[in-house]
């Protein structure tokens, strides 16, 4: 039951990384603009909420939790991604290197994945390597920065990704079949 949960967990997780790949390989700026304006609908969502709460909450036990301040923050916040969502796109090499850390990050992960299989004389792990090594190869690429244009690097990281997740989904459907947990 709890390894059923963690594979459909990592099953959705592909899914999503795939369907990002797809949609910013449609329109990057379009995609990336949306998603940052609806995070700040989200967040001004929770700041009004936080904000409503602290004027409900006994003065006494409101001046403890900071609710108007955590709020106020949020609704600025909120503001700030829904009518400056644009200021993102213009940071998009900072937050790109960002991107590539963590996609390192992941791919490190996953060598330790891959070595650990090997380790345990499991068949595929072949199939872990190759993602671990698509991972730190993505990654690396990124941080690098080979490409002068945005665009071109939002197409970059969106191949990456739909790569990436087809991989892993590939791996976990060969370790499925073979019986090795994949967690």
């Amino acid at each position: 039951m709890f390894h059923s949960k963690i594979l459909t967990g990592k099953i959705l997780l592909c899914i999503c990384e795939i369907l990002v790949g797809i949609l910013l390989l449609i329109d990057p700026e379009a995609f990336t603009t949306a998603i940052i304006t609806g995070l700040g609908l989200i967040l001004f969502a929770l700041g009004a909420i936080s904000v409503f709460s602290y004027f409900r909450t006994p003065p006494a036990e409101a001046q403890q939790g900071r609710g108007l301040v955590r709020g106020l923050c949020a609704i600025l916040g909120g503001m700030f991604c829904i009518f400056r969502s644009n200021w993102f796109v213009l940071t998009f090499p900072l937050l790109t290197m960002m991107y590539g850390v963590s996609i390192l990050f992941i791919g490190l992960t996953r060598v330790q994945w891959a070595v650990d299989m090997l380790r345990m004389k499991r068949e595929r792990w072949p199939f872990a390597m190759i993602s671990a090594a698509i991972s730190v190869t993505a990654g690396t690429v990124i941080l690098l920065d080979p490409f002068g244009a945005a665009g071109l690097l939002w197409r970059f990281v969106a191949i990456a990704l739909l790569v990436e997740a087809l991989v892993d989904l590939g791996v976990m459907i060969f370790m499925h079949r073979s019986g090795d947990i994949f967690l």
